[in-house]
């Protein structure tokens, strides 16, 4: 543990070096890296951690040879998918209109599938997460602004 705080130190002492446009500019493209790694995750219908989604489940109404969109198809578009960079932090999130739909898909929580409907339990399937192609993506860009 005492050598986590030695790194996070001297990243810290290096950090502090760039000047905060460069700092902006750097998160923004970490931010946009990540963003992109957990778009073709959501993509590829799988968790953070590579585990495959459960599939829908097969109702009365799902018939055979019916086209349907993959799940969050939508969802994981730059339009609800935002990246936001101060020059402290970079952030991804899902914009307030889609974050309780994405809360409840990502926890596996219950909802109501209309106002009036009845409340299903949806299955769990983590949309935003971090592993090791978003560690080492972040270490790259870090190492790469860091040595310029």
């Amino acid at each position: 543990m005492a050598e986590l705080h030695k790194v996070d130190a001297w990243l810290d002492a290096l950090l502090a070096q760039l000047e905060p446009a460069a700092r902006t500019k750097m998160l923004r493209e970490v931010a946009r890296d990540v963003r992109r790694i957990q778009q073709a995750n959501i993509t590829a219908q799988r968790a953070p951690d590579g585990t495959a989604w459960e599939p829908r489940r097969v109702t009365a109404r799902s018939k055979k040879g019916r086209i349907r969109r993959k799940m969050f198809a939508k969802l994981k578009t730059t339009k609800y998918l935002k990246a936001q960079v101060t020059s402290d932090a970079a952030e991804i999130a899902f914009v307030p209109a889609v974050q309780k739909l994405a809360r409840v898909h990502h926890y596996g929580l219950r909802d109501r599938v209309n106002r009036r409907g009845t409340e299903v339990i949806y299955t769990e399937r983590p949309l935003l997460g971090l592993n090791n192609e978003v560690e080492n993506t972040v270490q790259e860009t870090l190492l790469r602004w860091l040595t310029e």
